[in-house]
């Protein structure tokens, strides 16, 4: 990610914990399946109650390796053959000899990330399309404890395949709300009592220099383009991961990490 244009929003609004009403993704065919790929990521999904799995391939040694939430599931798998998956997902997919095919998770909206954050930011993507990016992105995510992830419904890579790769099982423990429209989303977090903080390399102010509120989002855009103006406009803020090395540019997944980080650190000091 371009140093001009770091995007991280830190949201959170944990008020008033109210329950969390899921509604099935708009975005897809009813009969269309999310494909989860890899061993963390199968496995994740495998000791979701919430997901259903649909059906399960496995290898001999994937099956070994999952052994144990297998006994937990009883759900029953097709042993398969590694070319059989190449087959099925391409030869330069590293699916690690396990494939699930699962309905995509219940989905919250921004409102309900903020009500049931109990603190903890909420971030929110601004066209970020690259899976790889998203996935690193989630995994931080929940290391750092985020109430959830916000990214539009178009100009985004789908929640499952490689995003689920490279999430290695976060998708599993972060909740994603797709929206229409991202502008509208801020608003209503906004209206929630979220501050809105946009990451942005030529912003004045620095991250590390900033007084966390208790509810926050960080916004982060695409790279190399940045935020669009309109999701600039509706940020409460826009501040910049300082740097002092002889590059200045930031990929979008670590912008994002270092900024949960600070967020977390803030938190602790408030």
């Amino acid at each position: 990610m371009h140093d001009r244009r770091h995007h991280v929003r830190p949201q959170d609004r944990g008020r008033g914990a109210q329950a969390m009403h899921h509604r099935e993704r708009e975005h897809r065919r009813d009969d269309e399946p999310a494909l989860i790929f890899g061993v963390h990521a199968v496995e994740a999904a495998l000791a979701n109650p919430r997901r259903h799995v649909r059906k399960l391939y496995l290898t001999d040694n994937a099956e070994r390796r999952l052994q144990q939430v297998l006994a937990g599931r009883q759900l029953a798998h097709e042993r398969v053959l590694p070319k059989d998956l190449d087959r099925r997902l391409g030869p330069d997919t590293v699916h690690q000899g396990a494939l699930a095919e699962a309905d995509p998770l219940p989905e919250p909206t921004p409102a309900e990330l903020a009500a049931t954050g109990e603190g903890r930011p909420i971030i929110l993507l601004d066209q970020v399309t690259d899976p790889h990016n998203v996935g690193a992105i989630l995994r931080s995510a929940a290391v750092f404890g985020a109430a959830g992830l916000v990214m539009t419904r178009r100009h985004s890579p789908p929640l499952s395949g490689a995003l689920a790769k490279s999430a290695s099982g976060a998708l599993e423990h972060v909740p994603v709300a797709l929206v229409q429209n991202l502008a509208r989303a801020l608003a209503e977090l906004r209206e929630q009592g979220v501050t809105v903080i946009g990451l942005d390399g030529g912003a004045p102010d620095r991250l590390e220099d900033l007084h966390w509120p208790l509810h926050v989002a960080l916004v982060l855009g695409a790279e190399g383009k940045g935020l669009r103006e309109l999701t600039r406009a509706s940020c409460d803020r826009l501040c910049r991961i300082a740097t002092d090395g002889p590059i200045s540019s930031i990929n979008v997944s670590n912008a994002a990490a270092i900024a949960l980080h600070m967020a977390a650190v803030g938190r602790s000091r408030t």
